[in-house]
Formats: C-alpha cells, structure tokens, sequence
C-alpha cells in the first residue's frame, strides 16, 4: 500500500507540502500558545476561507489572492488588539465569524459548489496542484529557514517580552513577524487540510509535548516530531480507508496528546521513577 500511495503525484505532493506546513506550524505554535495566541491560528483560517470562496467566485488564483488578504488580517488583529478596547479573542472572533459568513454568501451565489465548500472546510488532497505544490514548498522553506535565523529573538519574546524590550529588542516587530509568518502556514495548509482544521497543526503539537516536556527547547524539538509523525500516519490513514485528510490528521493528534498527558501524569506521580 506504502509503494502505491508514494506512486501517485498527488500523492508526492501533498506529503511533501503537508510535512513542510505541519513543521511550520509546529514550530510556530509554540511561540503561539505560550504567549496565548493560539487562537489566531483559528481566526485567521477562517479567514482564508472567506478569502479562498472569494478568489473561486471571481475565477481568481487561490494562493495568491489569500496570502495578502490573510496577511493583512494577522497585521489588523495585532493592532487592534494593541490599540482597541477589544481584546485580541474578541478581535480574532469578531473579525473570523465576519469572514466565514462573507465567504459562505459568496460561493452560495455560485451553483453546485457544495463540494468545493467540503473541501475549503474540511481539506482535499486533490487540492494541491503542481503550481501550487512549488510555490508552497518555496514558501515553507523560508518560513522554516526565517524561524531558524529568529529563533533567540522568538525565544526572548515569548517568555519575557518586558526584558527583551529592555535589551533594546524591537517586540512589537518580531510580534507582527511571528504573526505573518503564521498566516503564510496557515493558507499554505488549509487548502490541503481545511480551514476547520487547520489551526489543530498549531496547537495540538505544542500541548501535546508539554504534556512530558517542560524546556522551551525541547517542547519545540518533540513538537516537529510529533507533528510530522502524526501528518504522515493521518494521510496514510486518509489514502487506505478514504476518510478526510484534515480529520484523520487530527484524530490521530488527539489520540497522542491523550497518550502523552496519561505518560505526563505517570511521570508526575514519580511511577516511572519507582521502576528504576
């Protein structure tokens, strides 16, 4: 089965893609949950599918009319939840559930689109084209490569924002970068994996790892891990039973996070420490 799901070049493409975007995330995550952003990875997903049901309505390319709309959106949830008396949960809910409800308007004006709506929710593996599946793997890459060149500055802001700012370290700037380098992960993925689904890449991984890790370094060492093993059998388990990409990949994320919080509370009761 392994020999004929790595035949297909639909195949080839979406591992390569969702590995890339699945690293993305994790590693971004981790930044995210700590300094409780996680929810806008949720925000912002909904807001490529306004976006992506916008950009079929109009006959427009799907990626590049969403990454700027996205992008965009991440810059204005920051600021209004620097500069409003909205906080960023209320910002990130105010402006995801506007999104969701213009993007199902749209595409309901547009006949027999019920599939291309299941796919925009829930994820298609069909989805990632070869144009796509280039310009994705670019991108991922330099999202990996700006982590890796960021990764003391993200460090510091994310624990100790206040004392990064005393260094002399521009917070705010990293802050945005952090946010734009996400909305990238996010529209790369949700084609793939749907714009439900898609945020669970960022937050899973994370809670999952700290669940037995507790440094900062290795929590984003075992959330890449986690994350590409868990994408790699979620699309195995997709291809083989014909279920939806997005939902195997998550179910099997749930499924380890569970594992790993009962091996936290083990380990916490010192029954691993008894054994020796």
């Amino acid at each position: 089965m392994m020999i004929e799901m790595f035949s297909y070049a639909f195949m080839q493409r979406a591992i390569i893609v969702g590995l890339l975007v699945s690293l993305c995330a994790s590693l971004l995550g981790v930044s995210l949950v700590l300094r409780r952003f996680s929810m806008i990875g949720d925000g912002l997903s909904h807001v490529g599918f306004g976006a992506l049901a916008v950009a079929t309505v109009c006959s427009l390319e799907p990626l590049y009319f969403t990454i700027p709309v996205v992008t965009v959106t991440a810059i204005l949830i920051l600021r209004i939840s620097e500069r409003s008396k909205l906080g960023a949960d209320s910002a990130i809910a105010l402006i995801s559930s506007s999104s969701l409800a213009l993007g199902v308007m749209a595409i309901s004006f547009v006949k027999g689109t019920n599939t291309d709506i299941n796919n925009f929710l829930f994820g298609s593996l069909l989805a990632v084209g070869k144009k796509d599946a280039v310009f994705s793997i670019v991108l991922s890459l330099i999202v990996l490569l700006a982590y890796v060149l960021l990764y003391p500055r993200l460090f510091a802001i994310t624990f100790d924002e206040v004392f990064a700012r005393s260094q002399g370290l521009h917070a705010n700037r990293y802050t945005m970068l952090l946010a734009i380098l996400s909305a990238l992960t996010i529209v790369l993925g949700m084609r793939m994996l749907g714009s439900l689904l898609i945020s669970a890449l960022i937050i899973f991984p994370c809670l999952t790892s700290m669940r037995v890790f507790k440094t900062y370094k290795a929590v984003t060492i075992s959330s890449g891990v986690i994350s590409a093993i868990c994408f790699f059998t979620g699309i195995t388990l997709s291809y083989s039973k014909g279920t939806p990409v997005g939902a195997s990949i998550v179910t099997i994320h749930l499924l380890v996070f569970i594992a790993f919080t009962i091996i936290g509370a083990l380990k916490e009761s010192g029954v691993f420490a008894k054994q020796k």
